[in-house]
């Protein structure tokens, strides 16, 4: 099935019939609950930037022993001060480049730091709230 013939298969055109009836009829017939209440992880993330951060990550799993990590590694924990460390590094990086100061931290690698310290604060700050 070609994107155009999928595409096809879209929801009518009645959006009072989805909010009154709160169900969406696709032309198949098919019938699915609103999405309205829905996260739109689609619209709310970038695939490439994710892609790109995928790279970085993967990158970053190499050990300086020649030993490889597993992804999910830095979910057993690491302290709120290393994340913000590194975090500010990352930062200062990408200010350095947004002011066209020399770097050595290329622009991306940079970004994708703050990206992974930022997930991980958050990570741990979410795993705290749960202990409480």
């Amino acid at each position: 099935m070609t994107e155009d013939e999928f595409n096809s298969l879209g929801a009518t055109d009645d959006p009072k019939g989805e909010a009154s009836s709160g169900v969406r009829t696709f032309k198949t017939g098919a019938t699915r609950n609103s999405n309205v209440e829905k996260y739109d992880y689609e619209g709310f993330l970038c695939l490439r930037a994710l892609e790109r951060y995928a790279q970085y990550m993967h990158k970053h799993r190499q050990l300086e022993d020649g030993s490889l990590r597993n992804s999910d590694n830095w979910q057993k924990g690491i302290p709120l001060s290393e994340y913000m460390k590194s975090l500010w590094r990352h930062v200062i990086a990408v200010g350095k480049h947004h002011r066209g100061i020399p770097e050595k931290e290329p622009l991306e690698d940079a970004l994708c730091g703050i990206l992974f310290n930022t997930f991980g604060y958050l990570h741990e700050h979410l795993k705290s709230k749960r202990l409480d």
